[in-house]
C-alpha cells in the first residue's frame, strides 16, 4: 500500500461488496487457471463480463475492468505473436504477453483479497 488511499482491509464491506469482491476473485482465478489451459482464460473473462454490472460504483469496479482490458489486449497482442511466430519476434512477444498477464493477475487478486481497488491512487500533497 502507498500510504495515500485509505486503509479499506478491515473495513466492514456491504454484501454488494462482499459479491462483487467473491465475483472478482473467481474470475481471476479463472483467469490465471487460463494461462496454462486456456479455455479457463475464457471463462474468467466471460465470468467477469456477466458480473460487472453488479460491481458498479463498489471498490472493485476496476477489478473488472482489468480482467476484461486484460483478456482483449491479450488476445489482440496474442494474434500478432501467432502471426509473428513465423519469426522469431513472435515467441519473445508471446512470452512477454504471458508474464503481463500473470502479473495483472496476481497483483489483482492481491488487491481484490486487501479490499483494495486495482489501480493505486497517488495524491502526492
Amino acid at each position: 500500500m502507498s500510504g495515500f488511499e485509505p486503509d479499506n482491509r478491515f473495513r466492514h464491506l456491504t454484501p454488494r461488496e462482499e459479491n462483487a469482491k467473491s465475483n472478482v476473485v473467481i474470475a481471476y482465478i479463472f483467469m490465471l487457471l487460463g494461462i496454462f489451459t486456456g479455455v479457463f482464460w475464457f471463462i474468467g473473462a466471460i465470468w467477469a463480463m456477466v458480473k460487472v454490472d453488479e460491481a458498479r460504483g463498489t471498490l472493485f469496479d476496476d477489478h473488472y475492468a482489468n480482467i476484461i482490458g486484460t483478456f482483449w489486449w491479450g488476445i489482440f497482442w496474442s494474434v500478432i505473436g501467432v502471426i509473428l511466430a513465423f519469426f522469431f519476434i513472435g515467441y519473445i512477444l508471446l512470452f512477454f504477453i504471458w508474464v503481463w498477464s500473470i502479473f495483472r493477475m496476481v497483483k489483482g487478486i492481491a488487491r481484490a483479497t486487501s479490499n483494495q481497488s486495482f489501480r493505486e491512487t497517488f495524491k502526492p500533497f
